[in-house]
Parts: structure tokens; C-alpha cells; sequence
């Protein structure tokens, strides 16, 4: 009997297995009615895989990977994830993303399984301190009470090879993970206000606002500790109705929700990254967290966006724009003597009839805009190009009326204008 059942192509150890039980019954029994607690007990293979086999009539069935090339799906893309690896990208999700682009087909888990056979690729870090441990514990705070921002920077190479610096404002709800990046060409504090504006119309307002020690928010601490705001970030405070709260000075664990933010930013968002200017970076940023806020996190066991919308947007306050909150999106500038305001280090002309020596400026979307100081109408808009040469609109010099003549009679002569000859300097000598 146990040969039949080997030569009907069941699996040796199951064969043998259903051979001794049909010897101590004293009949054939049907493979589809077979005890599998009994054949569990008798061959050591789990129920569900006795399953399994039983599903396949308990037959030795070929290996699924027969038959496919070798090398595996991941032949023909090992040099590009190499060259990943060698520059220190071992971010799965951004090396399956760029190996879509070219035409892969299979999941992120082939991909982290080739990350983690080659970390010998991967550059070895720097490391300058030994790793301090964990100096702070973390806690959360209840739905639209806190949220937490920061600033991280990144290099920016320009197609002349150039190099640049552009500023990344980070907001992050403490309660929920609901996140929102903006890039801006510098921090200064003008920059800083345009970004909680821009976030607290995405997430809304909370109670309160956690950020470190930046001197645009403090300028020092009395000597009981209490801070000492910036009089400007005070006048923002009062005119958007948020609080702000201090971290300890050099202890960034109080804030690390917004400090993992800016690192998985620059880890997955900025990796191998490409735009055409500031306003299509920020274009896509946008679209990153929108995407990332809808993603399940199974840290948390929930979806942040989910989570923000149901508890966190009961308790927030959304932010109408005012007179004064106007005020910081659109940030003053003085006209020079030649007709021009500097805003994110490029000039933009006004018209020479604004008698004014003060302006108001915005980048709006795709178009920068520069309205009188007291917002009564708009002077001039300008497509936002990013180039560094200086716009000049119409009106802006004004011309002075002068006489000139023209032909009273139809002009008959004609002459022919050559093209520049060759200057000596620009012969080749052969």
C-alpha cells in the first residue's frame, strides 16, 4: 500500500503517515476524509499546512520559483539599487519608488531583502559622540491641543552646479501625526509666519504651539526662566489667538514628533529628489503629505488624517484671515530710488505713479504679487519664474517727453548692413 501511495506522487513523510494509520484501521482511507489532528500528531507538520497539502491532494508540487530566470524579478536592477546603496539611500520605499520608474514590477519586500543582503554598500557613518540613550520620555497630549514645528534645511545643487541652501518649515499634531512641510529660500522669521498661516489653514488652530529656542520666537529668559518673547512673534501670537510653549534649551527630545518629521522629510521626501524651482517643490511636498497622512501607521493603530478630522477638528479653531493676519502674508518692503523691492532675493519693479516709499509682497501659488501698504489695490503681478535677473514691469521708469523728427516725404533709399566679420583673434591657423 505504501508503495502505491508513493508512486501516486504524495508527499514521503505523509505517505508513510496515512500507510501506518491504514495498516491499524484495516482500510483504505479517502485522502479528502483523512483526521489531520492525527496525521499533525503522527508527521509533526502543522494543521495549516496539512491543509494546504490536502488542498493539493497531499502531492509534491514544484517549487513556484521554478522555471523563472535566474537571477530573480530583481535581474536587470541590481546596479541601479547598488548605485543607491553606495550613496547611502537604504530607504526601501524610495528605492522601490525609483525602481517603478523603470519598469519593476515586484513588491518592496524583494527589495528590503536585497537592502539588507548589501549593507556592505552602504557608506559607513560618521559617528562623533557616543549614543547618549534615551534622556526623556514621551507622552501625548489630548486631541487639537499641541502641535509641534521646526525648521531643517537641505543643499540644493542649480544645473550650473551651484550650490544653495533652502529651509524646510515642519508642523506636526501631537495628538494624531497630521503633518505639513513647506520650503522656503531662507528662515528668516517673515518665512516662519507665512508657514504656521499655511499650516494652520491645513490642520487648523490649537491651543498651543511646542518649538525650541529659536531667536525668532524668544529673545531670552528672565531670571525666574520665563521667556521673553520677540515682539513680533508676540504681536503674531495675539493676532492669530495661539499660545506658544518653550522646549528646555539643548533637549530635543521634548519635541521629537516634529524632529522625526524633518528627519523622514529629508530620509524619504528629499531623496533623490528633483524640481524645477521652489513652487514645484512645494507642489509636491504638498501632495507627500497628503499622502502620508492618509497612510495607516501601525505604530500609532490608526490613520492619522482619520483621527485629525474625527477628534482633533472638534477642539481646533480655523483661521479667518483678517486685516492683521493679511499683514504677515503679505510682508512690507521699501522701494529702492531706482523703482524696484528685493523679496527672496530677487528685485521686482513697481509702477513709477505708487508715490509710496513702502510696499506690501506675497507669493501666491504661481504668481508674486505687490500691493500698496495699505492693501487698497494691487500694484503689479509677476509669473514666479525664480530667476535671479531683475523684473521689470511697464510704467516703471517714467519717460520724459522729448522732440523728435520723422520724414515728411516717402523714404527711397536703401542700404545693405553686412554681418560682423571675423575678428583676428577668432582665425584658426592651420
Amino acid at each position: 500500500m505504501m508503495d502505491t501511495n508513493k508512486r501516486n506522487g504524495l508527499v514521503p513523510i505523509i505517505a508513510q503517515a496515512i500507510e501506518e494509520m491504514e495498516v491499524e484501521t484495516g482500510f483504505s482511507i479517502p485522502l479528502e476524509n483523512i483526521n489531520l489532528a492525527e496525521l499533525e500528531r503522527r508527521t509533526g507538520l502543522s494543521r495549516s499546512k496539512l491543509r494546504t497539502l490536502q488542498a493539493k491532494g497531499f502531492k509534491e508540487q514544484p517549487h513556484g520559483l521554478k522555471g523563472k530566470p535566474k537571477g530573480g524579478i530583481l535581474k536587470g536592477y541590481t546596479g541601479t539599487l547598488d548605485g543607491l546603496l553606495s550613496q547611502g539611500i537604504t530607504n526601501s520605499v524610495v528605492c522601490l519608488e525609483r525602481l517603478r520608474r523603470e519598469g519593476f514590477t515586484g513588491g518592496r519586500t524583494t527589495v528590503k531583502d536585497y537592502i539588507a543582503a548589501h549593507k556592505y554598500l552602504v557608506p559607513v557613518r560618521r559617528t562623533q559622540t557616543a549614543p547618549q540613550g534615551n534622556r526623556g520620555r514621551r507622552y501625548m497630549t489630548g486631541p487639537g491641543e499641541a502641535f509641534q514645528m521646526d525648521w531643517g534645511f537641505t543643499k540644493v545643487l542649480n544645473p550650473n552646479g551651484a550650490e544653495y541652501q533652502v529651509a524646510c518649515f515642519a508642523m506636526i499634531c501631537y495628538h494624531c501625526g497630521q503633518r505639513y512641510v513647506e520650503f522656503f529660500p531662507n528662515a528668516k522669521q517673515e518665512n516662519l509666519f507665512i508657514g504656521m498661516i499655511h499650516a494652520f489653514q491645513y490642520m487648523g488652530i490649537p491651543q498651543y504651539v511646542l518649538t525650541d529656542n529659536m531667536k525668532s520666537v524668544v529673545v531670552k529668559r528672565d531670571l525666574e526662566g520665563h521667556p521673553i518673547w520677540q515682539k513680533d512673534y508676540e504681536a503674531f501670537m495675539k493676532a492669530v489667538g495661539v499660545q506658544t510653549k518653550l522646549c528646555k534649551p539643548r533637549h530635543p527630545f521634548t519635541k521629537g514628533k516634529v524632529e522625526r518629521l524633518v528627519r523622514f522629510v529629508k530620509e524619504n521626501f528629499l531623496v533623490d529628489r528633483t524640481f524645477q524651482n521652489i513652487s514645484d517643490l512645494n507642489w509636491a511636498a504638498l501632495n507627500w503629505c497628503n499622502t502620508q497622512n492618509a497612510v495607516f501607521h501601525r505604530a500609532l493603530g490608526f490613520v492619522p488624517q482619520e483621527i485629525h478630522f474625527k477628534d482633533c477638528a472638534a477642539v481646533l479653531r480655523e483661521l479667518s484671515i483678517d486685516s492683521a493676519i493679511r499683514g504677515y502674508l503679505c510682508p512690507e518692503r521699501r522701494l529702492s530710488f531706482d523703482g524696484f523691492v528685493s523679496y527672496e532675493g530677487i528685485r521686482f519693479g513697481v509702477p513709477s505713479d505708487y508715490f509710496l516709499p513702502t510696499v506690501r509682497i506675497t507669493r501666491d501659488q504661481n504668481s508674486i504679487r505687490i500691493f500698496s501698504y495699505d492693501f487698497s489695490r494691487q500694484l503689479v503681478s509677476y509669473p514666479v519664474t525664480w530667476s535671479r535677473q531683475d523684473q521689470i514691469c511697464a510704467g516703471q521708469f517714467e519717460e520724459i517727453p522729448q522732440p523728435e523728427e520723422f520724414p515728411t516725404a516717402r523714404v527711397k533709399t536703401t542700404i545693405q548692413q553686412l554681418p560682423p566679420t571675423p575678428t583676428q583673434e577668432s582665425l584658426v591657423l592651420l
